[in-house]
């Protein structure tokens, strides 16, 4: 029978592995590790140390607080605003705003929660912008109220460590009544030019004309020579009769007559005064 050798662990060595332990868990607590694009804002005891990153630091577990900030450009979508313009038609508006945190410890210690902050301030922003403009102003001039918007923004925003980068309004809705009032409009104004259009070539022509009859009354010949080639020209269709005014032009009759079967017709008189003859 063989006897079984009892073996005893030292009393410490329990007390050491939970050392490691504990040793091991305050070490991932105290060593922090910040993106390129990230800062970390430490409070011990509550005061604030300032801002640390990027890379790897340490803090005091139990005693320091650690709040992460974005530097990276935010799109924030705005929802869809009903407003009353100046003119006081009612539109629906939306637009988007990037902005990014150039001053993390401001966008901590400034204002509770920066994010949310922003979408509230632009909501506000983009009522009292466009309910200072003119409808044809909101829909034509975009880029300006876009430009103002940014500006607006990032003044109000700059004590918060915040910078609007830009503001881009999306979509206009307009009722339907309004669009069709706009579309009557933009018909009347397309006749218009067509009309204007054809008056403008009606004077030139008139004058152009009152520039030829000046020259033919200065040279009688260059009319004549005008009129026959009109003739020529005529003479090319079939079953047309031109009557000639009673001019100069007696020599070639005062009415010729061209129509099918003119050959036919001049044959056959040709016979019959040949006949008489």
């Amino acid at each position: 029978m063989a006897m079984l050798e009892q073996v005893f662990l030292p009393s410490w060595l329990p007390g050491l592995i939970f050392l490691l332990i504990v040793l091991v868990i305050l070490l991932s607590m105290m060593l922090k590790v910040v993106r390129e694009y990230e800062r970390a804002v430490i409070f011990r005891l509550g005061r604030l140390l300032g801002a640390k990153g990027p890379g790897l630091f340490i803090i005091i577990p139990f005693v320091d607080r650690l709040i992460k900030v974005d530097l990276r450009i935010v799109a924030v979508d705005v929802p869809v605003q009903k407003i009353i313009t100046k003119d006081n038609v009612t539109v629906e508006v939306d637009a988007v705003i990037y902005y990014k945190v150039f001053d993390p410890v401001k966008a901590i210690v400034a204002v509770e929660n920066y994010s949310y902050a922003v979408l509230m301030l632009a909501m506000t922003t983009l009522r009292d912008v466009v309910g200072q403009v003119e409808l044809d102003d909101l829909l034509t001039k975009r880029e300006e109220i876009n430009k103002k918007l940014q500006q607006i923004l990032d003044e109000l925003t700059d004590p918060w460590g915040i910078k609007v980068t830009a503001v881009t309004l999306k979509e206009v809705k307009l009722p339907e009544s309004m669009l069709r009032a706009m579309a009557k409009q933009a018909e009347a104004e397309r006749f218009r030019r067509a009309r204007i259009i054809e008056a403008e070539g009606e004077r030139q022509a008139a004058s152009i004309m009152a520039e030829a009859a000046s020259f033919y009354e200065q040279h009688p010949v260059a009319i004549r020579l005008r009129e026959l080639q009109t003739l020529i020209e005529v003479a090319r269709e079939k079953n047309l009769i031109v009557v000639t005014s009673e001019s100069g032009a007696q020599q070639l009759g005062t009415l010729i007559g061209i129509a099918k079967g003119k050959p036919q017709s001049s044959t056959s008189s040709e016979e019959s005064s040949f006949k008489s003859g």
